[in-house]
């Protein structure tokens, strides 16, 4: 049976890329839960969750286009210092947000500085990977009506942004 849409869903897991590294894992932390069919992860591997059952565990092997997509040269860019704010730390890894013109923030990383010739990347840091999540699914639950008006799932005792 389909998990379907409007369920919260909770899962552990542990995500590496094709060589066996590890990217991220649920095991410090806590699982992961989500509202089913908001786009709040990756469709394909939702796509793949949706028919687990609970206590269940599968591996989901995703390519880089069903993942955070290829990774695309155009999205490098070149700029001056002088673009980003007075005192800023410009530094190679460190991730800055800019703005499109309708107002959405994007996120980049800084790739290289040479004096005031900065190299950035609007790359998500996991384009161009295959990526292997190894998932348990823990729990499904009907949403609430308040989790359905926000979008999202609430942690435990409710509502916590």
């Amino acid at each position: 049976m389909a998990i379907g849409v409007n369920k919260v869903v909770t899962l552990n897991y542990t995500l590496s890329d094709d060589k066996g590294n590890l990217i991220q894992t649920t095991k410090e932390n806590g699982s992961f839960v989500y509202l089913s069919g908001s786009n709040q992860i990756l469709p394909k591997l939702e796509e793949a969750i949706d028919s687990m059952i609970i206590g269940g565990r599968k591996i989901i092997e995703l390519n880089s286009a069903d993942a955070y997509g290829d990774y695309d040269e155009n999205a490098i860019q070149f700029v001056k210092k002088n673009v980003f704010p007075e005192g800023s730390n410009v530094e190679p890894g460190l991730e800055y947000m800019a703005h499109n013109p309708e107002g959405h923030a994007i996120p980049f990383v800084i790739r290289e500085v040479k004096d005031d010739d900065i190299t950035i990347d609007f790359n998500h840091p996991l384009a161009g990977k295959n990526l292997n999540f190894d998932v348990e699914l823990v729990d499904i639950r009907d949403a609430t009506v308040e989790e359905l008006q926000h979008g999202h799932a609430h942690g435990a005792g409710g509502h916590h942004h």
